[in-house]
């Protein structure tokens, strides 16, 4: 057991003392800090990646070096509405949870961590009342010219009772992908629990920890997710703030999702078996036990092993490597194995905001999916292995070519 005696390293939820080293993925700097040609002779600031397992109330959580601020700033780079499939996955959930909720134009919605207004662009056209959080400006500002009522600051406690005054509370939180970003994860619950009515709802949508360790995930770990969130551990902290989970969903986004409906503990929800369905199967695969977390670095190291095992050999076969996707996801794999440009020539990217920009550490060149048009690799690697499908269906032209691609989680995979 990877026990590390530092009485200063305790849990963000509970306080308790976090002993148990889970993984070690080296020292990285922010995931989506993409650079411009000028800043590649700056130095970059490089935090180590370590996270913990808390072995009180089982949230996984990283050591932190750095603040929310400081990875969440006006220039950050990261747009969710360039993903087809994720807007289908969201125009889907939309028009689910108005049904469910009977959501109408005398309801209210607040959406946390709303981006660019993708998602609430949906509840419009249900003609439901919405409003954006957002604490990015620059994502912050798109959904504003686009007629999405957004606020520019992070979320908890005290933006929550500026909203209540200022609006009202909300039939409806939603929050997909924000929770494991928030380093201050009781004052992000507390404003939950201030904000929403006493028959409302929240659903948070957050890459299930039991994916991660069964699927060899590691490289969904980044500065930017300060916790990797289990139903257990979820369960714990809304608990402290008098909130409670009522139902359940599992879905395939990021590789293994899990969607949690919460309410008010003393609202007369009634339970579904799908939460103690998750439970217990957590606790099946040990997610209550130190030691089922302890091969875990054993398989990341595997996997770099083989990803850099695969380079060298193409390399020495004159075989040209590129990537695709530039995502944070490839970012953590690239800076954990020490990959440089000299073995991945660039990375294809359809965020125009990345475009003629380089991936943070690597300094591989991020270039407009039309650069492939005048080359033939051998080999494109996709990061995103998560949107695999999605991104395979755009490469078919250099399929038929003979390109060959790649992705590396859960194992090496080329086809």
């Amino acid at each position: 057991m990877k026990i590390l005696h530092n009485k200063n390293i305790c849990c963000r939820h509970c306080n308790y003392e976090t002993k148990f080293k889970f993984v070690d993925l080296g020292n990285s700097p922010p995931s989506n800090e993409y650079l411009t040609e000028k800043c590649l002779d700056m130095p970059e600031i490089y935090y180590p990646l370590q996270v913990f397992v808390c072995s009180n109330c089982w949230l996984v959580q990283t050591k932190d070096f750095s603040s929310g601020s400081e990875l969440f700033k006006e220039d950050y780079a990261y747009l969710s509405s360039t993903s087809s499939s994720w807007l289908e996955h969201c125009k889907k959930y939309v028009k689910e949870i108005v049904n469910t909720l009977n959501l109408s134009s005398s309801s209210f919605v607040v959406e946390l961590a709303s981006n660019d207004g993708y998602l609430l662009n949906y509840f419009k056209d249900y003609k439901v009342p919405c409003i954006g959080i957002e604490p990015t400006e620059g994502t912050a500002k798109i959904a504003q010219r686009n007629g999405i009522e957004t606020l520019i600051k992070f979320f908890g406690y005290e933006t929550a009772k500026n909203v209540k005054k200022s609006h009202n509370k909300a039939d409806l939180i939603i929050g997909n992908n924000v929770y494991a970003h928030v380093p201050d994860i009781n004052d992000f619950t507390k404003g939950i629990k201030t904000l929403l009515k006493d028959n409302g709802t929240v659903t948070l949508e957050f890459p299930s920890l039991l994916s991660l360790i069964n699927q060899n995930q590691f490289d969904t770990i980044y500065h930017e997710h300060f916790s990797y969130l289990s139903l257990t551990s979820v369960q714990n902290i809304f608990k402290t703030h008098g909130l409670k989970i009522w139902k359940i969903k599992n879905l395939t986004t990021h590789g293994g999702s899990l969607r949690v409906y919460g309410c008010h503990e003393e609202a007369s929800i009634e339970i579904d078996s799908s939460v103690k369905d998750q439970l217990n199967k957590e606790m099946d695969a040990g997610l209550q036990k130190i030691d089922s977390y302890e091969n875990f670095q054993q398989s990341c190291e595997k996997i770099k092993i083989s990803f850099l095992e695969f380079l060298l050999e193409a390399k020495k076969a004159n075989k040209k490597v590129i990537g695709y996707g530039a995502a944070a996801k490839g970012s953590t794999l690239l800076n954990y194995s020490g990959v440089k440009d000299d073995l991945i020539e660039y990375v294809c990217d359809g965020a125009e905001f990345k475009q003629n920009k380089y991936m943070p550490g690597s300094h591989i060149p991020i270039k407009h999916p039309s650069a492939l048009q005048a080359d033939n690799p051998d080999y494109i690697v996709i990061f995103p292995w998560n949107i695999a499908d999605e991104i395979s269906s755009l490469l078919k032209d250099k399929i038929n070519e003979g390109t060959k691609l790649v992705t590396f989680i859960p194992e090496l995979k080329i086809w």
